[in-house]
C-alpha cells in the first residue's frame, strides 16, 4: 500500500511562487528539478500508464516535444506507476507510433511529487490528476491547469501558452485573447494593442 500523505491544509503551489523541488527516479533515471534551471519546464501528470486517454496524450506530447525543445522547454511526465511499468508502456507506444518518447516520466510511488504539487484529486485516491505546471527558467510557476480525468489536454494550446509567456517576458507586454505568435501585444498602461 502506498503512503497517504494527502493533507488538505497543505499550501499548494501558486502562480509566481517557486516550484517545489523534487529528486525522484524516472523512466530515464534519477531526475532533479534543479537540473532544469535555465530552461522552461512543462510538468504534466496523468492518472495511469496503459490507459486510453493517457495513451493519446503521451503520443501527442511526444509529437510536440521537438517544438518544445526549440522553445528551450523540457517535458517531464509524472504518475504513480513504477519505472518498469513506465518503460514497458513507452516501449509499446514507440513500437506503435512514429514519435519516440524522449522525455522522462517520474515514478511517484511515494506520492512525493503528487503531494507537493497538489496532484491528488482527493484523499481517497492514489492516482494523479491530469494537471499541467509550466515552470520558467528561474523555476517559478507561471501557469497551472487541472483537467478532469475524462478530458485529454490540447498540446497546441500548451505550445501557444509557452510562446505567449516567453513573448510577454521578452517584450514586457501582455497577450490578448486568442493571441497567436505575430499577433498584436498589449503594453502595460495602454488600452490598445501595438504591433510587435
Amino acid at each position: 500500500m502506498k503512503p497517504r500523505l494527502f493533507n488538505p491544509y497543505t499550501l499548494l503551489p501558486r502562480l509566481g511562487h517557486p516550484a517545489p523541488m523534487f529528486e525522484i527516479q524516472s523512466s530515464q533515471g534519477l531526475i532533479k528539478l534543479s537540473d532544469y534551471k535555465g530552461k522552461w519546464v512543462l510538468l504534466f501528470s496523468y492518472p495511469a500508464d496503459f490507459t486510453p486517454v493517457c495513451t493519446t496524450e503521451l503520443k501527442a506530447f511526444a509529437s510536440v516535444y521537438p517544438s518544445l525543445k526549440k522553445l528551450n522547454t523540457e517535458l517531464i511526465g509524472v504518475s504513480v506507476d513504477n519505472v518498469v511499468e513506465h518503460r514497458n508502456w513507452i516501449k509499446i507506444l514507440e513500437e506503435e507510433g512514429k514519435f519516440p518518447i524522449q522525455f522522462p516520466i517520474l515514478a511517484d510511488l511515494n506520492l512525493e511529487v503528487s503531494n507537493r504539487y497538489g496532484l491528488l484529486p482527493n484523499e481517497n485516491t492514489e492516482e494523479a490528476s491530469r494537471s499541467v505546471y509550466i515552470i520558467d527558467p528561474a523555476q517559478i510557476i507561471r501557469a497551472i491547469m487541472h483537467y478532469p480525468a475524462t478530458t485529454g489536454r490540447n498540446t497546441g494550446e500548451l505550445l501557444r501558452l509557452i510562446k505567449a509567456l516567453q513573448v510577454a517576458d521578452s517584450q514586457k507586454a501582455m497577450t490578448p485573447v486568442n493571441w497567436q505568435p505575430g499577433d498584436e501585444l498589449i503594453y502595460p498602461g495602454s488600452y490598445h494593442t501595438c504591433k510587435r
